[in-house]
């Protein structure tokens, strides 16, 4: 973690991997890695989406909005 815990909060996150079955280094690596993963999922959300061609109904109702 990047930020200095606190005794309370470094008491908490080792109980947390002791039941977890793993030392308190890899619960604190395991748990950063999932806030990146994280991090990347709502960056993924966030990116515009490709526009794609209009499908075959779509370009036919425009087709028939234009005027002859």
């Amino acid at each position: 973690m990047a930020k200095q815990m606190s005794e309370g909060q470094r008491s908490y996150e080792a109980k947390r991997a002791a039941k977890a079955g793993v030392s308190l280094e890899k619960w604190l690596q395991m748990k950063q890695r999932e806030l990146q993963e994280a991090e990347r999922a709502r960056a993924q959300a966030a990116a515009p989406p490709k526009s794609a061609k209009p499908g075959l109904l779509a370009r036919l109702i425009e087709r028939a909005h234009k005027p002859l």
